[in-house]
């Protein structure tokens, strides 16, 4: 579904059937992100662009709100289920699943 500023994010959920007006974030780890969580985080959301920059089915990703010079931001971090490693760049991905699909 596409975020309010135009990207697509298959995280965002929003209900406009009949002047219903709810969106949500399926992505949020937490309850309490979920419910202080609103669409104008969507601007500066890294995970749309994660999204579209690597398809890769073996990354998993967390996301959270977080506090940052007295205004919250979302933080994204992404995880290999398949090597059981931090992901440094959701980007490129963690290097070992392309390589290995490459060389069979």
């Amino acid at each position: 579904m596409r975020i309010p500023d135009g990207r697509e994010c298959k995280f965002f959920y929003g209900d406009y059937y009949r002047g219903r007006n709810f969106e949500e974030c399926r992505a949020m780890s937490s309850p309490e992100d979920k419910r202080s969580w609103t669409s104008s985080y969507c601007k500066s959301c890294p995970l749309p662009d994660y999204l579209r920059n690597n398809s890769c089915d073996n990354l998993v990703y967390s996301v959270y709100l977080e506090n940052f010079l007295f205004k919250k931001r979302i933080r994204v971090k992404a995880w290999c289920k398949k090597r059981h490693v931090v992901v440094r760049d959701p980007n490129v991905g963690c290097g070992y699943c392309h390589q290995v699909d490459l060389l069979s």
